[in-house]
């Protein structure tokens, strides 16, 4: 080895040694839980956790390096998700990512100290997950998926596919505030639109089917479907009343359109997961849910299912369908 070799490889060394040591200190594995009202099966929130994912590379997290993702799939049975909270508590992680207010609630029973960030609460305010939108003042802070204008774009939307509506059922959960919200968003408008408000109770599956049976055995009528876990929970016998009776059917979600539902105008939950990275990140950093205000939606999508439309007898408007993001024949 010559001098100049050796003086090369050592002056490397040595110029290495201190950015290995700092390295090495900066090398703890933090831990992100997320929580999902889903199966794993569940191809949109497999979509959406996956934004969340890529969304954390570019702020400096690799899975398997400087962080470690346990996922926890819930599904929308309230006794389950109860569990599978715990059972991420128990892990002990850094910070939690919670879907909806069926997750967060739970989580909060359990923990007041593990910071959590949640996407797709409707009102977290009246359902007591923070003290305000600008000062959360606990553990957890979020994304909205409603704000009290949406309730006159539903309205407005159902009445221009089908303008003949005069009656509106809305399917809620009698148990969750922000359903309550949602409904009341709608009522404080329906004047304004011709149009009689009336609330579906979301009990079991039995009573869903008579509720529809009556209400759609007299003309006129249509529905909104605001977000919620029972909603969710009954998706696919909601879709399924709503053609068998040819009642005109607004959603909040798009999986519902994607399944069968008529059209669909909410909150672009893609873009609220990528946001949510971006809080986990500052949570990650040191930054406290309290200081993290609580964030509305900024994107929202149109899907129009033109298939149903045929099915219960619409047509919908040519001027509607350059308006919407998606638009299934």
């Amino acid at each position: 080895m010559t001098r100049r070799e050796f003086i090369t490889i050592f002056g490397g060394a040595v110029v290495a040694w201190p950015l290995g040591a700092q390295a090495q200190q900066a090398s703890r594995v933090r831990r992100i839980g997320i929580l999902l009202p889903a199966s794993a099966d569940d191809s949109e929130f497999q979509t959406w956790t996956g934004a969340f994912m890529q969304e954390l590379a570019p702020l400096g997290w690799t899975i398997g390096r400087n962080v470690r993702v346990d996922t926890r799939w819930a599904t929308a049975n309230a006794t389950e998700i109860r569990k599978q909270a715990a059972e991420l508590i128990a892990l002990a992680p850094d910070v939690i990512l919670a879907h909806g207010a069926a997750t967060v609630s739970p989580l909060l029973q359990l923990t007041r100290t593990v910071p959590i960030v949640f996407v797709v609460v409707s009102d977290p305010v009246a359902i007591g997950v923070v003290e305000s939108l600008s000062r959360p003042g606990g553990s957890a802070t979020g994304f909205m998926n409603f704000e009290y204008s949406i309730g006159a774009k539903w309205l407005e939307l159902l009445k221009e596919v089908a303008p003949g509506v005069t009656r509106v059922a809305v399917p809620r959960d009698a148990t969750q505030g922000g359903s309550t919200a949602a409904l009341a968003a709608i009522q404080a408008v329906a004047s304004s639109f011709k149009v009689e408000v009336s609330p579906v109770n979301l009990n079991d599956a039995a009573d869903i089917e008579r509720a529809f049976a009556a209400f759609g055995s007299a003309p006129n009528g249509g529905v909104i479907v605001p977000a919620g876990g029972r909603t969710l929970l009954h998706r696919e016998l909601i879709i399924a009343l709503t053609t068998r009776h040819k009642l005109p059917a607004l959603y909040s979600n798009r999986s519902f359109v994607t399944a069968g539902g008529l059209v669909s105008y909410g909150p672009d939950f893609v873009d609220q997961y990528r946001r949510a990275a971006d809080y986990v990140d500052r949570t990650l950093k040191g930054e406290k849910p309290t200081d993290l205000p609580v964030q509305a939606p900024t994107k929202y999508e149109l899907v129009i299912n033109l298939k149903t439309a045929k099915a219960v007898g619409l047509t919908v408007p040519p001027s509607l369908l350059p308006r919407a993001n998606e638009v299934i024949e």
